[in-house]
């Protein structure tokens, strides 16, 4: 990747797109800790970011999703939604038996209530992670995300595999919490979904930026066309 330059606005949806390959995965690593960028420089909330560890970004309110779902499958939704809470947690409670301790499980277990609730998880809260559906296990991917109670989202093809009514109701999500303050991230291949959600679109293509704009433009745009919409929207 090279000459890749953009920004995120606070309370923004900003959708990353591209043909496979063009980079988008490995955008989302380096801005996330999990690669080094080879040169350049990453801010986030007016601080150099760039080089830190992956759950120190998190802890400063940066927080991604990712393409496989990243579950402890032998364990129950709250307890998958519980375990998300651990990145904001300084004392390991779950160890300890204090009334500090004590507090801070209470609180966490109330705030994973309450994301359960969000999400319409109450049913299957006590389900094994392995046991749910497809499009339940991207819904908790998304909610364990959201315990780490972030500032900026990213997610990483959070529409892969879900159904016509799954989507709808992951559209519905996602700008709720867009309207609660969040900004997100997202990088998607359902360009229905993107068209729809997203207020400004960056393009890459072989590891460059090829366009930025809004829904619009982007769809408009003949470079974009030529390197990724052709065959999707023609000269619409």
């Amino acid at each position: 990747m090279s000459d890749i330059s953009f920004h995120l606005d606070e309370g923004e949806i900003l959708a990353l797109i591209g043909p496979n390959g063009a980079g988008k995965t490995t955008l989302f690593n380096v801005v996330t800790g999990f690669l080094p960028p080879n040169e350049g420089t990453i801010s986030f909330l007016g601080k150099e970011i760039t080089g830190r560890r992956p759950h120190e970004i998190a802890r400063m309110g940066m927080t991604r999703t990712f393409q496989l779902n990243m579950l402890f499958l032998s364990q129950s939704v709250i307890e998958n939604i519980l375990l998300g809470f651990h990145l904001n947690t300084s004392v390991p409670y779950l160890s300890l038996n204090t009334q500090n301790a004590r507090s801070s499980m209470k609180q966490d277990r109330e705030r994973a209530n309450e994301i359960i609730d969000f999400f319409g998880l109450n049913e299957i809260q006590n389900f094994q992670a392995a046991t749910l559906t497809h499009g339940q296990q991207r819904i908790l991917g998304i909610a364990i995300a959201l315990a780490t109670n972030p500032k900026v989202l990213l997610l990483d093809e959070p529409a892969t595999g879900l159904s016509e009514k799954e989507r709808i109701f992951l559209i519905k999500k996602i700008r709720q919490l867009r309207d609660r303050g969040i900004s997100i991230m997202i990088v998607e291949h359902n360009m229905r979904l993107v068209m729809g959600i997203s207020e400004r679109i960056v393009v890459l293509d072989f590891g460059k930026k090829i366009a930025e704009g809004s829904p619009h433009e982007i769809v408009k745009n003949p470079d974009v066309i030529k390197a990724y919409l052709g065959d999707k929207y023609g000269n619409t």
